[in-house]
């Protein structure tokens, strides 16, 4: 079992704040961080020595195992600055308490409690608070990570461990909308595998496929499955959605597929407006089909840092195939009104997603 010594958090202020070097008016997503962050190291099977301290750079001997067995996972959701108030709103941090702990098992790594997850969270959002936007579309992204410790190059699961949780001021990940190209030649993730973990290994398999496709202008890869690449399963950066004929599909969930917090928060808003919503394998000649008989309405990308992206162009082995642009009162900027207006405190959250400090 795993156990935490629940001590209250020690907290060591930053004299020597950053924040008025930070040009809040034009925000790179990730390249920012607040002045504190927040640590628990794990060891002799427990969890213990909970701390806020400056924002700093960490010393790490050259045999850590994290650096050369992947054993590393993360997180990311964000706080808003409430519109009436000068609370800030964080959104569904249990729900990624709870995707990070998958992840951990996948990769082998003892679970972290919800409290010490939780109260760190909460305690880094008061003490970093000032950090929170106030400018439409931008948002505090705050990073939970764990990773192992040990200085020993023998393949098994470490014995030591951190869990640190920074944060970021950031505006949007992507500008405009996205043109994205269906992989054909790369994989991603097979089933099995650790596709549905957010761990390090699983993003850098991305990165050169990503790359070629961007040189050739498209911002996304629109990954298939690993067998026969007959089946869409996500984008490099988030969930992939489609409204056809007034019907909201999406990949089903798989062990090569993340389980996304705004995908979730989607699918949960769109039953409650009255659409269809269907969770099933969606083949590649199904989108190329509906894209050519214009029963295709939107297609767009549901993630926490791209919230929901349009997408205008899908390639698909040579072809560039236009997606019509999303209606001011269609699904998408319908549920992306519901979903700002509780993030920022502006209506009643009636799914207790938020958390105001």
């Amino acid at each position: 079992m795993i156990t935490a010594d629940l001590a209250n958090i020690r907290i060591e202020k930053n004299n020597f704040s950053s924040i008025k070097s930070v040009d809040f008016n034009a925000l790179d997503f990730g390249k920012y961080h607040s002045d504190h962050m927040f640590f628990a190291d794990y060891n002799n099977g427990k969890w213990h020595d909970m701390r806020i301290v400056p924002y700093q750079n960490i010393s790490l001997s050259p045999a850590t195992a994290a650096l050369h067995y992947g054993q590393t996972v993360f997180e990311g959701f964000k706080a808003h600055k409430a519109k009436n108030s000068s609370d800030i709103i964080l959104f569904r941090p249990d729900k990624h308490w709870e995707r990070m702990n998958k992840s951990m098992a996948r990769i082998c790594m003892p679970p972290i409690p919800k409290d010490i997850f939780m109260d760190g969270v909460i305690e880094m959002a008061k003490i970093d608070r000032i950090w929170a936007p106030s400018q439409e579309g931008c948002s505090l992204y705050f990073r939970p990570f764990a990773f192992a410790m040990d200085a020993f190059i023998r393949v098994k699961p470490s014995e030591n461990y951190y869990f640190i949780v920074f944060c970021s001021p950031v505006g949007a990940y992507f500008a405009g909308k996205l043109n994205v190209k269906i992989e054909t030649e790369y994989v991603r993730s097979a089933v099995g595998g650790i596709g549905f973990a957010k761990s390090g290994g699983n993003y850098a398999a991305s990165l050169l496929p990503a790359k070629k496709a961007a040189v050739d202008g498209y911002q996304q890869i629109m990954w298939t499955d690993a067998k026969e690449h007959k089946y869409i399963e996500e984008t490099g950066a988030s969930n992939v959605m489609f409204l056809i004929d007034n019907v909201l599909v999406t990949p089903e969930l798989s062990s090569s597929i993340l389980d996304g917090v705004t995908r979730d928060s989607i699918i949960t808003l769109a039953k409650d407006m009255n659409y269809k919503v269907e969770e099933r394998k969606v083949s590649v000649d199904e989108i190329i089909l509906s894209l050519k008989n214009n029963s295709m309405q939107e297609a767009f990308g549901t993630g926490t840092a791209a919230v929901i992206s349009p997408i205008s162009i899908i390639n698909y082995l040579g072809v560039d195939y236009t997606v019509p642009s999303p209606k001011s009162d269609g699904f998408s900027a319908k549920v992306s009104k519901i979903l700002n207006d509780i993030k920022y405190g502006l209506v009643e959250d009636p799914y207790h997603w938020t958390i105001r400090v």
